[in-house]
């Protein structure tokens, strides 16, 4: 048996944190004239360190492999597109963000960020190594540098393009060497820069045993304790912290170096305070999490069976990652689920990864009028509520995580 090692401190990793069998990796959609061939399913198992706990999957594919042509597009998401022009609104607000700065973007995706600050005429730059994507943050006059982010490609971009503002969201948990990377960041920030970083806080996955949210393209699994250590441990400091609601609830962090004049803020503290109070410094809460794993998919599982045995029609909406986490794990395919839409076209006429469920354009649900339409990002579900009230008109009903598989009302 090969020993594995945390990405962060090196220490064994004995301790599952939720064992969600073989899957194929989340975003991996599938052409149709695939559907007969081989593809390819890796264990998905989280564990986590007793010494630093952080919670991570073992790394079987490269980035390169994942990320290099990838499925997702952020501006498919008016949720999220508003998201982001807030940020920036409070941002600029907060900072002086203005022309004489620079902003750069880890993960920048296809601009759906970097585009309000392009529109206030602040110099940016985007990272983003899916060349697919950053093709259209590129249509869009964002400057936009096809690579993988590390202390590599900080020393390259050092000094000529270094960061007043060096923002990174939904990255930090998907890369494999989170020691590099942040080393990174740590180069390419101005003396007296600021870094943001969102990502999903473990805490609230752990609280609404949002297990779904686990996926290969995610290698690490995050608290705010976990992270001032590791910021810590490469000279920065995180001097404040937000909590958001994005991805079923996630923390803003803001760093910036140890020395900066940067003035610590007691949400900080509280938000420590709140997880060692969680017991997150604790090794049983990780281990209780494996076991509440197992019930929540029997669950899952019931909850289909008794739709199928009143004989309704169930689509689904969307194909996040965290759907395929969901229907792989719980052993759902085209038997429960017909098939789901997505408003991206990218993803349109192709299968999902292991379940071969068919994405469809969301028009088909009026063609077909299912019984229930299952939202599937669950994330999203008011905006989605709000975008498909028609299917009311045939007494159609919605149906998500809550957290637990329920109707919605």
């Amino acid at each position: 048996m090969i020993a594995r090692a945390c990405r962060f401190c090196g220490s064994p990793l004995e301790h599952d944190f939720a064992d969600l069998g073989m899957t194929p990796l989340a975003n991996s959609f599938l052409a149709p004239e695939r559907a007969s061939a081989m593809e390819p399913f890796y264990p998905l198992r989280a564990l986590v360190c007793a010494q630093c706990m952080l919670v991570q999957l073992e790394q079987f594919e490269t980035p390169q492999h994942i990320f290099g042509d990838y499925a997702y597009f952020s501006s498919y998401s008016t949720t999220w597109l508003e998201h982001s022009r807030r940020y920036v609104d409070e941002i600029v607000a907060r900072f002086g963000i203005d022309h004489s700065r620079r902003v750069v973007e880890i993960a920048s995706n296809d601009g759906y960020l970097l585009q309000y600050f392009h529109e206030r005429g602040v110099p940016v730059l985007g990272i983003e190594p899916a060349a697919n994507v950053a093709n259209e943050a590129v249509r869009k006059g964002i400057p936009t540098l096809v690579e993988f982010f590390g202390a590599r490609t900080a020393t390259a971009l050092h000094p000529q393009s270094s960061a007043d503002l060096l923002i990174g969201n939904n990255v930090l948990a998907h890369v494999p060497d989170i020691n590099d990377f942040v080393e990174g960041m740590k180069i390419l920030l101005k003396p007296e820069g600021v870094i943001t970083m969102e990502f999903p806080h473990l805490l609230r996955l752990i609280e609404e045993g949002q297990f779904d949210t686990i996926y290969h393209e995610h290698f690490s699994y995050l608290s705010f304790s976990f992270t001032r250590q590791l910021f810590a441990a490469h000279g920065l400091r995180l001097f404040d912290v937000h909590e958001i609601a994005t991805h079923g609830g996630s923390l803003r962090i803001f760093g910036c170096h140890e020395d900066a004049e940067h003035e610590d803020h007691q949400r900080a503290q509280e938000l420590l305070e709140r997880e060692q109070a969680a017991a997150l410094g604790d090794l049983a809460t990780y281990l209780a999490f494996a076991e509440r794993v197992e019930s929540d998919k029997r669950d899952i599982v019931s909850f289909f069976i008794e739709l199928k045995r009143e004989g309704l029609s169930i689509a689904g909406y969307g194909a996040p990652a965290k759907a395929n986490t969901m229907l792989n794990s719980c052993g759902l395919g085209r038997d429960y689920v017909q098939y789901t839409v997505d408003r991206n076209p990218h993803k349109q006429g192709l299968l999902l990864p292991g379940t071969h469920i068919p994405i469809r354009p969301v028009e088909a649900l009026a063609e077909t009028r299912p019984d229930i339409v299952v939202i599937l990002p669950w994330n999203l579900r008011d905006e989605i509520v709000q975008q498909l009230g028609y299917i009311r008109d045939w007494g159609g009903r919605f149906a998500a995580r809550t957290p637990t598989m329920a109707l919605l009302q």
